[in-house]
């Protein structure tokens, strides 16, 4: 993401350099129009010419009287010491009227150049000689010209060293004058107090720096990060937030918003630790946006930081939240185990329920008739129970009923099922014939006649048998009800025959053929 603001300039240098490049080439400005009309600045042709004129004349006056005596000697040393004590000088030479050099210094012929009207100019100045005979000639002189003929001459030139260190000189002290006097400036000016508010009404914290890096905004958000936030950094190097600094790293090359400036991309989802002194640090996910302009130009960045220590707290509290509801649900798995156990099974024998019993036997028969696989049922009952709570007392009965269900379990299969149906009177579902649940029947006949009493009351004093009726889907019967009703039949014929025995439902219709027939 880039961000592209039209109201930054489109030139390169900072808006420093650009104040002071105006003011300084004001200045000149001002200066050459001032020199221009009020001439402050001296005439250095003027100078020169005036210079020259006194000394041409000077001289000739000193070369008349020479030419008056013919001392052609001191001619020559006169016009020597003039060539040789002034660098402006090229050539000197003393003419007659007929036009015959009398005496020169220098290459004249090369270095002369005859002035029109033999008027003198500014290098090529001519100066009558008059002596008590009449006009003897003139003196010659030759002059370097004012003006610089290379560039290295215009460099040394006074009013191109004068400009010159007017705008170097002039734009380093107001560049240096301006940056420091700015930096005492409310630059909190540059960005409308709208769009402050605007900023502060947003819940992620916001820095925006320009490009050296100095703080232009700092949000409501970022303010509150850290206790030293709430200082006003605006205008300040970025490098004054020591906590803010310190948490990203000293080095400015790894500073997120300077890699991002530096490659004009946005630089997303960097997490870092505050560290706060008197309050436990804070971990913050920084997103940094270069701001560019409409010239490509990286105007500065903008910073935002999202606090993670409150998602993070509220994730931790989520996960604890999470790992109690797991453990709530564990705890009411297992209670509502417990109680569909309770519910399923008696309280004093631990056996089925006669209704939990009656569900899945249910279940059992259907499968038996649907694959025709064999099923049968038992019905068995303690024999004189009545006597030996009317003996013992109801104690004892209830320990004779808790271990004739214990045997009952401990000699049936893992499948089978045993219900205490009611009272001393139990139900037992097993799987095979007739005659494999006779069996088994006559097995827990003899196991309680031997264990049961002896178990209860030790020492032989109580003795305790069951009478067994066993049925079978053999029988005929179409329901589950109907095969109860056959074994409880097969029972009442094995209570009624003595007791401790077992019958079966084949017994009881043979009985009632019998007295069919009589």
């Amino acid at each position: 993401m880039r961000i592209r603001l039209g109201i930054f300039s489109r030139f390169s240098l900072s808006p420093v350099a650009r104040v002071s490049l105006g003011l300084v080439s004001l200045a000149c400005c001002l200066l050459l129009t001032a020199d221009l009309i009020l001439g402050m600045l001296p005439d250095e042709a003027q100078i020169a010419r005036q210079i020259r004129k006194n000394s041409s004349e000077s001289l000739a006056v000193q070369l008349a009287a020479l030419a008056q005596n013919e001392d052609t000697d001191g001619i020559r040393r006169t016009l020597h010491s003039v060539v040789s004590g002034n660098a402006d000088v090229l050539s000197v030479a003393m003419r007659r009227a007929t036009g015959e050099i009398a005496a020169e210094t220098g290459n004249h012929e090369r270095t002369w150049v005859q002035p029109a009207d033999n008027k003198s100019t500014l290098t090529s100045v001519v100066v009558p000689i008059n002596t008590s005979a009449g006009a003897w000639g003139q003196v010659e002189v030759s002059y370097r010209a004012i003006a610089p003929q290379t560039l290295a001459g215009w460099l040394r030139y006074p009013s191109i060293i004068l400009t010159v260190t007017m705008l170097t000189g002039g734009l380093l002290v107001f560049y240096l004058y301006l940056r420091r006097t700015l930096q005492h400036l409310d630059p909190k000016a540059a960005i409308p107090e709208r769009i402050r508010t605007a900023f502060d009404a947003l819940s992620e914290a916001v820095l925006i720096v320009d490009k050296q890096g100095y703080v232009i905004l700092a949000n409501a958000s970022f303010r509150g990060l850290h206790p030293d936030a709430g200082k006003d950094h605006t205008g300040k190097p970025v490098d004054d937030v020591e906590w803010l600094v310190n948490a990203v790293g000293n080095h400015s090359s790894t500073w997120p918003w300077e890699r991002a400036m530096r490659t004009k991309e946005t630089v997303t989802g960097e997490t870092y630790q505050i560290e706060r002194r008197d309050d436990r640090p804070i971990k913050v996910t920084m997103n940094c946006a270069p701001v560019i302009d409409d010239k490509d130009g990286v105007r500065g960045c903008l910073i935002t930081m999202d606090d993670l220590s409150l998602v993070e707290y509220m994730n931790a509290q989520l996960l604890d939240t999470v790992a109690q509801l797991e453990l709530a649900k564990t705890q009411i798995e297992e209670r509502s185990r417990e109680l569909k156990h309770l519910a399923d099974h008696d309280q004093l024998t631990n056996a089925l329920t006669r209704r939990a019993f009656l569900q899945r036997a249910q279940q059992i028969f259907l499968q038996a008739v649907n694959q025709g696989a064999k099923m049968s049922c038992m019905m068995v009952d303690i024999d004189h129970f009545k006597s030996v709570n009317d003996g013992y007392g109801h104690l004892v009965g209830d320990q004779v009923i808790h271990r004739l269900a214990l045997t009952l379990r401990e000699n049936v299969g893992s499948q089978d099922l045993v219900c205490r149906y009611g009272g001393e009177e139990f139900c037992v579902l097993v799987r095979g014939d007739v005659e494999q649940a006779r069996v088994i029947a006559e097995k827990l006949r003899t196991v309680v006649e031997s264990t049961c009493g002896p178990a209860v009351i030790p020492g032989g004093k109580l003795q305790v048998t069951a009478s067994f009726g066993v049925a079978s889907l053999e029988s005929g019967a179409g329901t589950l009800a109907e095969v109860i009703k056959q074994a409880d039949q097969a029972l009442y014929l094995a209570k009624s025959s003595g007791r401790n025995r077992v019958c079966t439902y084949a017994q009881v219709t043979a009985k009632q053929g019998m007295h069919a027939a009589a």
